[in-house]
């Protein structure tokens, strides 16, 4: 057992699980999140993680970023919780809900056009943007790849403003969809989770709620899973590359995506899942404050939790190979 006060414990929901090929996507999303509600014990211990392997493995990873949540999607067993349902920033994990709900609103082929306070928006905030310019019209299929690849603040202004129509009734819809969701622990108070005037909160273990739903959607799916969007120069708009900022994509074994984030409030965030041996791992990191080491932590997670639901090692290392994460990688 791991010293510094780690407390252990077994959360194990288990049901029936086809042995063989690996279950298809679709199989997935009709699995509901079952996970053991973690309770308010654990998330005033001194940060400690609960969590612990089978007969014979080993200890989880340790969390250093301030809360994580980790469960299999498939069986809806919990694996690990650290302030997993404390509320707290989450930054640009917040455009998980505004795909979502964009989705719910619009067609893919609905062209929408960028105009100068979608600009703003992004440039005046220090946020991240797609690069987009005023003038430019793009469909929603570009826009959410905007969105979630290079987590563009001015894309996804530009689709609050349109199918709100505007910030207030889009985040309403927001809030709607996460009761509906069951997401108890999340209040979102505008599209893009910047801290001005506000940016809402959630909890690791509603992301990761939300995180399985949305990849549920075979669109977001698609579009969280993918590394390098190229948008082509047209009559209507210039020519767009989007790179996705989770660096897990190509490196962590059947990684899928989901989500980056940062504000300074938020610290480094990051929503996770892959697919293993026919298990769909999903898992939130919040709060980090070394926007390298949530990807490492994420690799050990994964490799763990993949270890603790095959009952032997599948990990792709001995757990200190956490892969190089560096911005220039």
């Amino acid at each position: 057992m791991q010293t510094g006060g780690i407390r252990l414990i077994i959360c194990t929901t288990l049901a029936a699980v086809t042995t063989g090929s690996v279950t298809p996507a679709h199989a997935y999303a009709q699995r509901p999140v079952t996970v053991q509600t973690l309770g308010a014990a654990h998330d005033t211990a001194h940060g400690a993680t609960d969590s612990a392997p089978r007969k014979g493995g080993k200890a989880a990873p340790t969390v250093a970023a301030r809360a994580a949540y980790l469960f299999d999607a498939t069986t809806g067993a919990s694996l690990l919780g650290k302030q997993a349902t404390k509320r707290m920033p989450v930054a640009s994990l917040t455009k998980v809900m505004t795909a979502y709900v964009v989705l719910r609103e619009a067609k893919l082929d609905d062209v929408v056009q960028i105009n100068a306070a979608d600009v703003r928006h992004a440039a005046t905030n220090d946020a991240t943007g797609a690069s987009l310019r005023a003038g430019e019209r793009l469909t929603v299929r570009d826009l959410l790849h905007g969105v979630m690849l290079p987590s563009g603040a001015d894309a996804s202004h530009a689709l609050a403003r349109v199918y709100g129509p505007g910030d207030a009734k889009f985040v309403a819809k927001m809030n709607t969809a996460a009761r509906s969701l069951g997401l108890a622990g999340t209040r979102y108070a505008n599209p893009d989770g910047l801290p001005k005037p506000s940016g809402g909160y959630s909890t690791a273990q509603d992301q990761a709620k939300l995180a399985q739903t949305a990849l549920g959607d075979p669109v977001l799916l698609g579009i969280a899973s993918t590394r390098r969007y190229v948008v082509p120069a047209s009559k209507t708009h210039r020519a767009h590359t989007w790179t996705n900022t989770n660096k897990l994509l190509g490196k962590a074994p059947g990684a899928l995506g989901v989500k980056t984030g940062y504000t300074r409030a938020a610290g480094y965030c990051l929503s996770f899942a892959a697919d293993r041996d026919g298990h769909r791992l999903i898992g939130v990191i919040l709060g980090d404050s070394k926007p390298d080491r949530r990807f490492q932590t994420a690799t050990r997670l994964l490799d763990w939790g993949s270890e603790q639901e095959s009952g032997g090692d599948q990990s792709s290392g001995d757990g200190n190979d956490t892969g190089n994460f560096s911005d220039d990688s």
